[in-house]
């Protein structure tokens, strides 16, 4: 004959079973090894430079400043990320724009966004000061390299 269940305060201590626990962290393994192959497949990828190589400024034909983008397309006290160039520009207000290689000094993943005065990378967690590029959170060992911009007639370019 089977033993009574539990009732009142002692069903809420029950004995868990040993097939609960394998199929409880059956499942966490599972879960673990499906999250690990989505985020290797569909997650931030480091750029095939790395970031110790620093930031070369892209320039049109004889070394003339490049236009990276309209003050206007940069919203004031945020930021855009120049993919194609890995670029990150910033803005204060008015025309003080501040631009720094947009690859993250911690394992070389294109940062993501600006906001609330922080940018940030998707990989690990890092960021950085918007106005400086200073380390202000996560793994990442160093500042983004600053590059050199200047605003004219309304546009921002290298230099």
């Amino acid at each position: 004959m089977a033993a009574p269940a539990p009732q009142g305060d002692d069903a809420d201590h029950a004995p868990t079973s040993r097939r609960a626990v394998i199929a409880g962290a059956g499942v966490a393994l599972v879960a673990g090894a499906a999250g690990f192959a989505w985020y290797a497949t569909a997650g931030p990828k480091p750029r095939a430079s790395t970031p110790s190589t620093g930031y070369a400024p892209a320039t049109g034909s004889a070394g003339a400043p490049t236009e990276l983008s309209a003050l206007s397309a940069i919203p004031e006290n945020g930021g855009v990320v120049l993919d194609q160039q890995s670029i990150v520009l910033t803005r204060e207000t008015g025309d003080k724009v501040h631009a720094f290689s947009a690859i993250c000094t911690h394992q070389g993943c294109l940062v993501s966004q600006v906001s609330n005065g922080t940018i940030t990378c998707p990989c690990h967690g890092s960021a950085f000061d918007a106005t400086t590029g200073a380390v202000v959170g996560g793994p990442a060992p160093s500042p983004l390299a600053a590059i050199p911009v200047t605003v004219v007639n309304g546009s921002v370019y290298t230099g």
